[in-house]
């Protein structure tokens, strides 16, 4: 039986197999269908995280963490896992085609952005099109940048931008957002941020260095052409739960009402024994440095309930 099962090998199941390793847990096994990196490893840039200065690519920045965290112990398997379930005392985690049983899981499946859908949106990813105004925002100080979506997270992240950008084009297809109240006010309120409502956007065009603008249509079928460097797509998240669902459609632990797995500040969840980190778990940040706390916050715990 395996002491420890990680699931998910982003910077969250990374830095908990570290921290549980290196504090003494002896048999851990990280879960990775294919190489240990996660979503950020295909990031173009990556300029925030504390203590590296240099500008690296997500897949030169993840490189380390994969010396580091397998240097104690920890062990890579390529299994996908398919779903958790807890018999007795222990868990059981269930793949193509066997079952391996583990005294404690920590899950970090993290979280996979909607797509709109639209032409060039695949394309330009990376180069100008972008879901996460935290990460990116900055590559585009004093220029302007347009914001796609109409719920709460574009809407914030419009407010965030309008801190950076010069300027703001919220494009939405409605003509009301599904946002809180307070928020549409402060989005209507801030004088750098410009509204385009009722629109189809037909297509985001640019050429071998990035993006260069939008097309969009309006009610009447004019299309109108937008220039932007930047291009954030905020139309929802598919939180990535799917192994904590059984048999019955029920979850093994409890999830809200967004699909978030409800966690305690110790990353604990409300099944003894497993833990939820990074962008699986509610109100996350989705930041790798955060992701990577949540990670060695779960460690620290399973190793405390062990003495």
């Amino acid at each position: 039986m395996i002491d420890l099962a990680v699931i998910g090998g982003g910077p969250a199941g990374l830095t908990a197999g570290l921290y549980a390793t290196r504090g003494g847990i002896k048999n851990v096994v990280l879960f990775e269908k294919g190489l240990p990196g996660g979503a950020i490893a295909s990031s173009s840039e990556i300029e925030n995280y504390p203590g590296v200065e240099e500008v690296k690519s997500g897949m030169e920045f993840m490189e380390p963490w994969n010396r580091q965290c397998f240097r104690f112990g920890l062990t890579h398997q390529m299994d996908e896992i398919l779903k958790v379930r807890k018999e007795n005392e222990k868990f059981v985690l269930k793949t193509y085609d066997k079952e391996i049983e583990a005294k404690n899981v920590i899950v970090c499946t993290g979280s996979t952005p909607k797509k709109a859908g639209f032409k060039g949106e695949d394309k330009f990813y990376g180069k100008g099109v972008s879901n996460c105004a935290t990460c990116d925002g900055f590559f585009y100080k004093d220029k302007e940048v347009a914001v796609v979506g109409g719920g709460d997270t574009a809407l914030e992240e419009a407010l965030y931008l309008s801190n950076i950008a010069s300027k703001v084009y919220l494009l939405h297809r409605r003509n009301e957002f599904r946002a809180a109240p307070s928020t549409i006010e402060k989005v209507k309120n801030n004088n750098k941020i410009e509204l385009i409502l009722n629109i189809h956007i037909e297509e985001i065009f640019g050429d071998e260095t990035g993006v260069n603008g939008i097309k969009y249509k309006d009610k009447n079928d004019n299309i109108s052409t937008l220039s932007v460097p930047g291009v954030f797509i905020f139309v929802g998240m598919n939180i990535n739960h799917d192994i904590l669902k059984q048999d019955d459609g029920s979850f093994i632990c409890e999830i809200n009402k967004k699909g978030e797995v409800v966690v305690d500040l110790k990353m604990r969840t409300t099944l003894k024994g497993l833990y939820a980190c990074g962008d699986i778990r509610e109100d996350a940040s989705r930041q790798v440095v955060c992701a990577a706390g949540d990670g060695a916050t779960a460690a620290i715990e399973i190793i405390n309930s062990l003495h």
